[in-house]
């Protein structure tokens, strides 16, 4: 009896907790704030949310409490009409905003501090200019910062005549220019590709570049470039492919150890289908391999990713979207199984080869830098109505140990499709606790329940009470959440047309 009483007790003192989640807190819609504006969640800084939005040439960052309630919205009259391409490095209680604007045929880039509060701690400062002709794209400058946020680079590429000509310019966390430095490589558009790119916390500047053996074949050489903060030329690394081919490379860096690592599909025939996971765990201080391997997916894991179709073509539609770094040397990586179909014209065959090598996927000309998979909302006037279905489905989990052998793998099972639009599609993950906690939508709820996974250190997944809405007007878009505390989220809602955000403890 008295086990009974106390564990009565106790559940009804731990259900606060368990329930915690599931109290979203919304933030009030704002009337300029139609599914058509340009978001960013900067993050939380001395207990205010703060948000970037924009609206054609307007600017503003609307400040939340803790309650979601809006403070005041900055109106960021300083900046010109025509800007584009902003970008923020958040520290605890400041951030920087760099942006970009034209004027009288020469680009901008500007840097600014600005305060918790959302406004300005200091004037507007020039970084760097550049002189363009109508024939340029002017979305010139790409921001990138270290995972400590002490390294904060800008650069541009421009492509032209077989040649790229790099320019970087190293800041510390104060804004203060380190070093500028330009180098030009040689460069065939129609072989060679880019990856991501990066810099560490020591200011090493990283990417790797890959070549085809012709123009419709998949990459068989790949180097990993760097560039130290003290050098003004590249030091190139090749990297042995084991005669496979691969395409979309995927880098990352693991400041702890000193690691870069370099992670694609490959395959074992030129037209052929996706064979394992290729991995090269890159130590910076050696200068050389500390593992390399080529993990052969098992006929278990490639059913366990796919269940329909046949099991040679079950991973021909996975990209790697994430990559965990663990303290030991090893990590995490996600791929996700994404594609679409477009309807209403004769080419409505999905091919990834050509969704890779898009013209909207690599640069020529000046080349802005973005991820392959771009975690921003597209505002709905920016989708190109062409009859385009959707697909998100099954996120395949990989352990991978310090020597870069699989040491286990599991599967975050969903099935996801929309027309016209994907801001409600994919996934967000967040660290808490030691685990990955997983958030994507239901489809069947049409957006308004997030299932909640979590997955073990041991790749052991438990699936936890989904989030739901009190309300069902709103709309989730975990895709576009972001963490902004130990187990805290910020994520993006659409309500009835117009965009708001709700926090959510853990």
């Amino acid at each position: 009896m008295r086990i009974k009483i106390f564990f009565t007790v106790l559940c009804f003192l731990l259900l606060p907790f368990y329930n915690k989640a599931q109290e979203l807190v919304f933030s009030e819609t704002e009337r300029t704030d139609d599914r058509d504006i340009n978001f960013d969640i900067i993050g939380k800084m001395d207990g205010n949310y703060l948000v970037y939005k924009n609206i054609r040439w307007k600017h503003a960052i609307s400040v939340y409490d803790g309650d979601m309630k809006l403070k005041e919205r900055i109106s960021l009259d300083f900046i010109p009409e025509k800007t584009f391409n902003v970008d923020f490095v958040a520290y605890p209680d400041f951030f920087y905003m760099i942006y970009q604007y034209e004027k009288r045929n020469t680009v901008h880039c500007m840097g600014v501090k600005m305060g918790a509060d959302g406004k300005k701690m200091s004037e507007p400062i020039e970084l760097d200019t550049t002189r363009i002709d109508l024939t340029m794209n002017n979305k010139i400058y790409s921001t990138i910062n270290s995972e400590d946020k002490k390294q904060i680079m800008i650069f541009k590429l421009f492509s032209k005549r077989e040649k790229s000509h790099f320019m970087t310019l190293l800041f510390n966390d104060q804004l203060q220019l380190q070093r500028k430095s330009r180098e030009v490589v040689d460069f065939d558009d129609r072989r060679d590709v880019y990856s991501d790119f990066f810099v560490d916390n020591d200011g090493n500047f990283v990417y790797a570049k890959g070549t085809r053996g012709a123009n419709r074949d998949y990459i068989n050489d790949l180097k990993l470039v760097t560039k130290s903060p003290t050098e003004d030329t590249f030091s190139y690394h090749k990297i042995d492919l084991q005669k496979k081919y691969v395409d979309e490379v995927k880098l990352k860096i693991d400041n702890v150890n000193k690691h870069y690592l370099i992670n694609t599909f490959y395959y074992t025939e030129r037209r052929g289908n996706i064979d394992g996971l290729f991995t090269c765990i890159w130590d910076r201080t050696a200068r050389q391999p500390a593992a390399l391997e080529l993990t052969e997916f098992s006929e278990t894991m490639k059913r366990d990713a796919k269940k329909d179709g046949q099991l040679r073509f079950a991973f021909n539609d996975f990209f790697i979207r994430q990559i965990i770094v663990k303290k030991d040397g090893g990590f995490l990586l996600m791929a996700e199984d994404y594609s679409t179909q477009s309807r209403g014209n004769n080419n409505n065959m999905w091919n990834r080869y050509d969704y890779l090598n898009s013209p909207y996927m690599t640069g020529n000309d000046y080349y802005l830098y973005n991820s392959s998979y771009n975690p921003y909302y597209r505002p709905y006037n920016s989708f190109n109505y062409n009859s385009t279905r959707y697909f998100y489905a099954n996120v395949v989990v990989m352990s991978i140990d310090k020597n870069a052998k699989l040491d286990w793998n599991n599967v975050i099972v969903k099935d996801q499709f929309d027309d016209e639009n994907d801001n409600f599609m994919s996934y967000n993950t967040m660290i808490a606790g030691g685990e990955i906690q997983f958030f994507f939508n239901d489809p069947g709820k049409r957006y308004e329940t997030i299932s909640w996974q979590t997955i073990s250190p041991k790749g052991e997944i438990r699936r936890n009470p989904p989030l739901k809405s009190m309300q069902k007007t709103y709309q989730f878009m975990p895709r576009f959440a972001k963490q902004v505390g130990a187990r805290q989220l910020l994520i993006p809602c659409m309500y009835r047309g117009f965009i708001c955000f709700a926090k959510a403890d853990f």
